[in-house]
């Protein structure tokens, strides 16, 4: 594989080329979709394709292909390069790329258990498994889907810098969407679960606690009553954490949005949040969903700290950002797979803890809600954010209260972590996917906080 690599990006540098690279990948895939019980969906089989970037006087060429030749290999860099040669006469402010070490390296990945050890039949067994847990709870269970998803196989990529990585894919994840009815009562709520490590993560999450977990919540919330509309304190829990961190600020914090005029794009150096918070993008924590040793344009992942004691101090980057704002790339370039050229990706999201207990979170709130569980979110440039909530609680007097149903939170990012007055000291990350015009697979998280106020969707 490396022979023919390399013969082809010595092609795009005869051509004229001033940078060349090539992502390849061999791997192994399984997807399977249950639903009440019964198999929807299932398929596995290999993968192999490239991408080949080049570029030519400022401007990128892109193309891929789903076979692998080392003429197939030669001819899409030529393709490449013509792209990239007409594009660059419409260019008005070249692409330059931050100057890296070259590095040669083989990253192996070691799973206790394998998937690929694992037949469909056992894989699909795991997904009843869940079903069955759920639809077993409770009578009131309506509906249940299940995806699998996993990959496994190798990430090659080289570059006309001198780069080779030849490095392991590992991803197991799973999803639970699950339903129930009481009378004219309707709710519903989700469940993710995801390693890198292997399939053993369904030894530490076993489909049956997981499968509990999700039922218990949906059928909890069928008692829940209405929230009351406006400002209050909250309590917002690891799981909602991750998600506003993750989309309220990382992506303000993707240095291609920022250059594009993001809420964060006049702030770097300045204080955007109270002195309690601190924030890192990290894609070096072991077995998480979004680690890797190297990204997609070969560079080095690393812990990256982007708000320290509530000042921005760093943005995630990729080669060419790097070079436009003066900064070390942060190893964020990611793509969904070969089809896909490399953008800024989040990896793991975090707010780093605090010193509070949970009863030290609540103790200060007459009245206020418990964010447990979120059910979706999204957020703007201007840095406006939504995140919808699935389990939440009443805090009255220090302590928690009914559940509450149909819930979401709303406001601005800046003035909410502005409000943020207290953090938590039990740490988790949760996994899960996201999308920018690709898929990655990502993890967010962190301790419990809490905030002085937020805006709280429901009755007037």
């Amino acid at each position: 594989m490396k022979g023919d690599l390399l013969e082809a990006v010595d092609y795009g540098q005869k051509l004229g080329a001033d940078y060349v690279e090539i992502r390849t990948q061999k791997l192994f895939k399984t997807f399977l979709t249950t639903k009440d019980g019964l198999v929807e969906a299932a398929k596995e089989g290999s993968e192999n394709g490239a991408g080949v970037r080049v570029l030519v006087n400022g401007a990128w060429g892109f193309m891929s292909l789903g076979k692998l030749s080392p003429k197939l290999l030669k001819e899409a860099v030529g393709e490449a390069f013509k792209l990239a040669k007409a594009a660059s006469s419409k260019v008005k402010i070249p692409v330059r790329l931050v100057e890296v070490k070259a590095l040669e390296d083989k990253v192996v990945t070691k799973a206790k258990k394998d998937p690929r050890e694992f037949s469909l039949p056992e894989k699909i067994a795991v997904a009843l498994s869940m079903d069955k847990t759920i639809f077993n709870y409770d009578q009131h269970i309506k509906s249940c889907t299940i995806n699998y998803f996993d990959v496994t196989g190798t990430n090659y990529f080289i570059n006309s810098d001198g780069t080779y990585i030849e490095q392991d894919k590992l991803y197991v994840w799973s999803r639970i969407l699950a339903s129930a009815r009481e009378s004219n009562v309707f709710t519903s709520g989700r469940e993710e679960i995801g390693s890198t490590a292997g399939f053993e993560v369904f030894d530490v999450e076993t489909p049956e606690e997981v499968g509990t977990r999700a039922a218990k919540r949906i059928v909890d919330q069928l008692k829940a009553k209405a929230p009351r509309g406006g400002s209050f304190p909250a309590v917002i829990d690891t799981n909602v954490v991750g998600v506003f961190i993750h989309e309220a600020l990382g992506h303000l914090a993707e240095a291609d949005l920022t250059l594009s005029g993001s809420a964060l794009s006049d702030k770097f150096g300045k204080r955007i949040a109270s002195e309690v918070v601190t924030v890192y993008d990290d894609g070096t924590v072991d077995g998480a969903f979004g680690s890797f040793k190297y990204d997609d344009e070969g560079v080095p992942a690393q812990k990256t700290p982007l708000i320290k004691n509530g000042e921005l101090v760093g943005l995630m980057h990729n080669r060419e950002t790097a070079c436009k704002l003066a900064a070390e790339p942060t190893g964020n370039a990611r793509a969904e797979n070969f089809r896909f050229e490399p953008i800024i990706r989040m990896r793991n999201t975090y707010l780093a803890e605090g010193d509070s207990t949970f009863k030290e979170l609540l103790e200060d709130i007459d009245f206020g809600y418990y964010l447990k569980s979120f059910r979706g979110g999204q957020a703007n440039l201007d840095g406006t954010f939504q995140v919808g909530i699935q389990e939440a609680y009443e805090i009255v007097k220090g302590q928690l209260g009914v559940p509450v149903r149909n819930l979401s939170i709303s406001g601005n990012t800046l003035e909410t972590l502005h409000n943020v007055n207290a953090v938590g000291r039990d740490f988790k990350l949760w996994p899960g996917r996201c999308g920018k015009g690709q898929t990655a697979f990502t993890c967010d998280g962190g301790p419990p906080i809490r905030v002085r106020k937020v805006i709280i969707g429901g009755r007037a």
